[in-house]
């Protein structure tokens, strides 16, 4: 029975060498290698595991007599997570971003447990937590008998040490840093690796059988786990309120009419692919005044039932300073992580910059 190894990975791929170190001195080596990573972990990987110059793991082969064609690895196997139009994701930090990783865990696992003469190791030691939790989910629902979950544990004062890949056979001394940042030298023969099994519980003979046919979608799959909904932006003009993560933001008019300005912007953009990036919706100060027009209307629609003066005409200085204080009670409110997204950002630099909304507009709803 061949052993394939499944490995989630971020950027650090020193866990897979410790992992494949500590596996081959188990005596359950490993016939292939498979790893999910984001565009800079492939970077790392490609430097660390395959330079043809230093490469580590051919290094580690050759050091512990491993012959090279033993493990079937190289950059054909390195999944790269993509969005819908094929740009590979440099992080997973949108909601949409972890069903990429979600559904990329499930089809690799299906495929790889599909065959039955193999045992796949699922290496939860790398990456995001994201990473890790989507990949363990992946072996819950198709884990069989044979496969295993594992984790790998190294020495601490090894664990962030960049040149620290696996422990050599004839030790040496390399220069590691303490909890503050200050720099020391430390000998690797003081470095364990310990390769943790977790238990884990398999749905798979529980499924349905044309859920074994092919592998799970995300709508699949919501029948079967439990987990949070989208989170959506709604703007309610009429009364100047923003909803979001099951808060309410109440808003002066003026505020509302400024920030709803730029969210339409972003609802009404005609691009026809991904929103996650754009930024087609985004207009300089000239485009911003021109339609200076919209924003009042939609000031007045807010007027009818909130009482507030009319505001002066926008000119660089109070539009400015209305940005200021809209992002900070938005950062307040819902938060600086989520902040990245609901804010009036900018690109560009000082004499061609442009304002708008980062959310995907599938997550928007404006209600009048």
């Amino acid at each position: 029975m061949k052993n394939i190894l499944l490995a989630a990975s971020g950027l650090s791929p020193q866990v897979i060498t410790e992992a494949l170190y500590a596996l081959w001195h188990q005596g359950r080596p490993i016939s292939r290698l498979e790893i999910i990573t984001t565009r800079t972990g492939k970077e790392r990987i490609l430097a660390g595991l395959f330079s043809p110059m230093d490469g580590k793991l051919l290094a580690f082969m050759q050091e512990f007599g491993i012959p090279e064609n033993d493990i079937e690895f190289g950059p054909h196997l390195i999944h790269v997570l993509k969005d819908e139009t094929g740009n590979e994701l440099d992080d997973i930090i949108t909601p949409k971003d972890n069903k990429i990783l979600l559904q990329t865990c499930i089809d690799l696992a299906y495929q790889l447990t599909s065959d039955p003469d193999s045992a796949v190791f699922f290496l939860v030691a790398g990456g995001r937590k994201t990473m890790t939790s989507c990949l363990t989910l992946a072996a819950q629902i198709y884990g069989r008998p044979q496969d295993r979950i594992y984790h790998v544990l190294v020495t601490p004062e090894f664990e962030q040490c960049r040149d620290f890949w696996y422990p050599p056979k004839i030790s040496k001394n390399i220069a590691v840093r303490n909890n503050n940042g200050i720099e020391y030298v430390i000998n690797t023969k003081y470095a364990k690796i310990e390769l943790i099994s977790i238990p884990f519980i398999s749905i798979r003979k529980h499924l349905d059988p044309k859920m074994l046919s092919h592998p799970i979608s995300p709508s699949e799959l919501s029948d079967l786990a439990i987990y949070d909904k989208e989170p959506a932006i709604i703007l309610h003009l009429s009364n100047a309120t923003i909803s979001y993560h099951n808060k309410i933001l109440h808003m002066f008019p003026i505020h509302m009419a400024i920030y709803a300005f730029f969210v339409q912007q972003k609802v009404k953009c005609k691009n026809t692919h991904t929103c996650k990036y754009c930024t087609d919706c985004f207009l300089d100060k000239e485009a911003i005044f021109s339609k200076e027009d919209e924003i009042k209307e939609i000031y007045l629609k807010i007027k009818q039932n909130i009482d507030f003066s009319i505001p002066k005409n926008l000119d660089e200085e109070n539009f400015l300073s209305y940005r200021s204080k809209i992002n900070k009670i938005i950062s307040q409110k819902f938060g600086q992580a989520n902040a990245n997204y609901l804010i009036i950002d900018t690109i560009g630099k000082r004499l061609t910059t442009r304002y708008g909304i980062r959310m995907d507009k599938s997550y928007i709803t404006i209600l009048k």
